[in-house]
């Protein structure tokens, strides 16, 4: 009866430790309480980059895990980290979530930014015809004039993608 109850014990022990979600899953796919006990017991874990140099920032706001990433985004150290395949911002825009996308402006990150690639956030939401995303980016002030590594700018990617709209926008004066 004795190793019984002992087996029973440490498979518990087993199993609710193999259920401790890391803060990149919860980045991922947890949610605002688990962030916060997170945060609670260590704040640094929030500036902490993933093997693929991916913050939990950058996570939340790449799998558009909305109140997740406001949270991350009013306790960072680095609004503006850059793992080389891009910010936060660009990630925001990635998703497609406007709501992370304008909390990201508010806080100021930095809206000309570029990855790697000379990528920034405005490009990339012009390339992927977000079009209330490039109108946010406009309204804040990104620059509409920067080029990628293929000297192209969002009003190119706009004129390639044939959206009028988008280059109606991108060609106004601010």
């Amino acid at each position: 009866m004795n190793r019984i109850l002992t087996y029973t014990f440490l498979l518990l022990a087993f199993l609710a430790h193999a259920q401790v979600k890391t803060v990149f899953d919860v980045a991922r796919k947890g949610n605002l309480q688990e962030i916060q006990e997170i945060y609670a017991s260590n704040p640094k874990l929030i500036d902490t980059p993933d093997e693929r140099q991916s913050s939990p920032l950058i996570l939340a706001c790449y799998r558009g895990n909305t109140e997740v990433a406001l949270f991350i985004a009013e306790k960072t150290k680095n609004l503006n980290y850059n793992s080389g395949t891009g910010t936060a911002l660009m990630a925001a825009v990635m998703s497609g979530n406007p709501t992370i996308t304008q909390k990201l402006i508010d806080l100021k990150a930095d809206l000309n930014q570029a990855d790697t690639q000379g990528k920034t956030a405005l490009i990339y939401a012009t390339f992927f015809n977000k079009t209330d995303i490039v109108k946010q980016l406009v309204a804040a002030g990104a620059n509409k004039n920067s080029k990628d590594n293929d000297n192209r700018t969002a009003l190119d990617y706009a004129t390639f993608n044939k959206n009028t709209e988008l280059i109606i926008l991108l060609n106004k004066q601010q």
